[in-house]
């Protein structure tokens, strides 16, 4: 695990070694182990390792046996020993035991075809000295991050905006239209950035640079098509198939000279990873850790006990009080080099950070809830659709009474959900469920932004989302959600979140459900496979009978939150009046003061939760202090 950077100057001058290295420097978090650069005429390729395979002779830049191919590569590759084997068949030589060598070569062997033989996560960079050509590529499902950036006569790319931010002639600048979209959806969506001139690569996609000519490429996308007649298949074999499916999955994440362990929060998808970790390498070599908290109504650490207790696990909980919490949240807008507005980013740094105090790896379940139906939204659709079939004025009483609700503030209270299915529901299907997500919806964003800042930004409201879904056909409105969620969601929220918060602590973070063959798998299957009735990760859950408790895994999903709607209140109320001040505002430019003076003030008073919006707003100003001088 790594962190990687490079520029190539196109007009042909030298590339400053400085340079490079104060790029390496910004994201030294990402590997405190080692440093490793290539400097050749106009370009210069550099790296920050992270020491998990081949800690004696992996280091980088790694090379082909005459020394014309040159690769920077971020993450795992968990297929490396096949294809290594493959490989040296075929005459190739290698000088390392790392899996990053292994690309080098296939790429000798298949050009830019290489990355469809790759079963891991990844980002990297390769130099072709035959054709004078860069090639990055960003592994299917964006699990590692990669940014790119044209200034001038120079390309420039790294897996951190900030390291990007230290080549001079970068501007600082914000980019009005990015920023809207932080509002919609409370991350940036790819290939956006919140800098004007850079992009994000985006998940299953690949770059040439050939000269000054650039060309990206998807290589992937996730595909629904049951080419196996799989739905033909009786329920033991579709669980027999997915069973093998997920053993392996963690058995080639379990691959590491270093040691590792699980995040386990007492939910289905962790409990399942370290059911599959227990059964492949026995209880006493498994460690698992996980965070709780005093406030009753996110505390889940009673359930990883009882899991970590039934499989004999080595068991680190730590208990987090607001007061810890708040303390670290500065450390945490630092390392967010783009406004990012998922409040369990805090808990997730933490739970990495105590992690890292006993492992170097640890596993997790992220992408369960996408790729088996198992987020509330997933039954709100099902709901939906049988919502619009009552004529209005039949639900108008009920939709009275339920906007007018008694606000509480515990964790997904019952009317917060209430009143996001209603101030969804009169949208399409597609926007509807960005809706429920995100915090400013495109009129409300008229309200929020001061005229001239609008006019800039465009308010685009959910066009990437039409774009992505264009052309596209899907057998039912639940797969569509599910192809939106891993297109949006899971690859700009949840895995940007744990990328983030793992690498700030130096921790590799790996995610068995996210294997691609398991991806394929699984959205072959139609969507009663997964949300049985208004039973979300239906197959997931009949493949766990016998292993897990059944009150365990059926659970209902209780998420990795904070209590942010109470600390506004209380802990944090002194610093959100402040960043978002009257006077700040105005000189700043960008949000109305009377409006957000408005959302503060009936959140202070109890009379509506508007957590979503105030923390989406409060993130911001504590990006703008660190990176955009006004």
């Amino acid at each position: 695990m790594c962190g990687i950077c490079g520029i190539v100057n196109t007009d042909g001058a030298g590339v400053s070694a400085e340079v490079l290295n104060e790029m390496a420097l910004a994201i030294r978090h990402r590997g405190p182990d080692d440093d490793g650069f290539f400097v050749e005429k106009n370009i210069g390729l550099g790296m920050r390792r992270l020491s998990i395979i081949d800690l004696s002779t992996g280091k980088q830049p790694i090379h082909n046996e005459n020394s014309t191919v040159w690769i920077v590569f971020n993450g795992e590759i968990y297929n490396y020993r096949e294809l290594r084997a493959g490989l040296e068949k075929n005459g190739h030589k290698f000088y390392t035991q790392s899996d990053t060598e292994a690309i080098v070569h296939l790429y000798e062997e298949k050009g830019a075809a290489c990355v469809n033989e790759l079963n891991g996560m990844f980002a990297f960079a390769i130099y072709d000295k035959n054709n004078n050509s860069l090639f990055i590529a960003r592994d299917r499902l964006g699990k590692k991050p990669l940014y790119y950036a044209h200034a001038g006569n120079s390309f420039i790319f790294a897996s951190e905006v900030k390291s990007i931010l230290k080549v001079p002639g970068i501007q600082r600048r914000l980019d009005p239209a990015a920023a809207s979209l932080y509002l919609a959806y409370e991350y940036i969506p790819a290939d956006h950035c919140i800098f004007q001139g850079v992009k994000k690569l985006l998940p299953g996609h690949c770059l040439v640079l050939q000269g000054k000519s650039v060309a990206t490429q998807k290589y992937w996308d996730l595909d629904f098509e049951d080419k196996d007649g799989l739905n033909n298949f009786t329920l033991n074999e579709v669980k027999g198939r997915l069973d093998a499916l997920l053993e392996d999955s963690v058995r080639r994440r379990l691959i590491s000279d270093v040691p590792l362990g699980v995040f386990l929060s007492g939910g289905l998808d962790s409990s399942a990873v370290t059911a599959y970790m227990v059964r492949i390498m026995g209880n006493k070599n498994v460690k698992t850790f996980s965070i709780g908290f005093k406030e009753k109504s996110f505390d889940e650490s009673a359930y990883a006990r009882e899991i970590a207790h039934l499989f004999g696990t080595e068991h680190h909980e730590e208990m987090l009080d607001p007061a810890k919490m708040v303390e670290i949240l500065p450390k945490v807008a630092d390392f967010l080099d783009e406004p990012f507005a998922d409040a369990s980013v805090i808990p997730t740094y933490m739970l990495s950070e105590f992690t890292r105090r006993y492992v170097t790896v640890a596993l997790g379940g992220d992408g369960g809830d996408e790729l088996f139906a198992g987020y509330p939204t997933f039954q709100a659709h099902k709901l939906g659709l049988f919502y619009r079939k009552f004529p209005r004025f039949l639900m108008s009483p009920f939709e009275f009474i339920a906007k007018n609700l008694p606000v509480s503030f515990e964790n997904i209270s019952f009317d917060f959900k209430i009143k996001q299915f209603l101030k969804g529901i009169d949208y399409p299907i597609e926007h509807r469920q960005q809706v429920w997500l995100g915090a400013f919806t495109p009129k409300e964003q008229a309200a929020l932004l001061m005229p001239e800042f609008a006019a800039l930004s465009g308010n685009h409201g959910y066009d990437d989302i039409d774009g992505v879904l264009a052309g596209r056909a899907f057998r039912d409105e639940i797969e569509k959600a599910i192809y939106l969620y891993f297109k949006f969601y899971l690859a700009d929220d949840i895995l940007f979140k744990v990328d983030r918060a793992s690498m700030a602590a130096s921790l590799e973070a790996r995610a068995p459900f996210l294997d691609y063959r398991v991806v394929e798998f699984v959205s072959a299957l139609k969507s009663h496979w997964k949300l049985r009735g208004f039973t979300p990760k239906f197959i997931l859950k009949e493949t766990m009978k016998g292993v897990l408790p059944e009150h365990i895994i059926n659970r209902s999903k209780k998420g990795f939150g904070i209590p942010v709607a109470k600390w506004f209140r209380n802990e944090l109320r002194g610093m959100m009046q402040d960043v978002l001040g009257e006077g700040r505002l105005k000189q700043q430019g960008i949000f109305n003061p009377v409006f957000v003076q408005e959302l503060i003030k009936g959140h202070l008073d109890g009379k509506s939760d508007n957590r979503k919006k105030l923390w989406t707003l409060f993130m911001f100003q504590l990006w703008h202090d660190r990176y955009i001088t006004i």
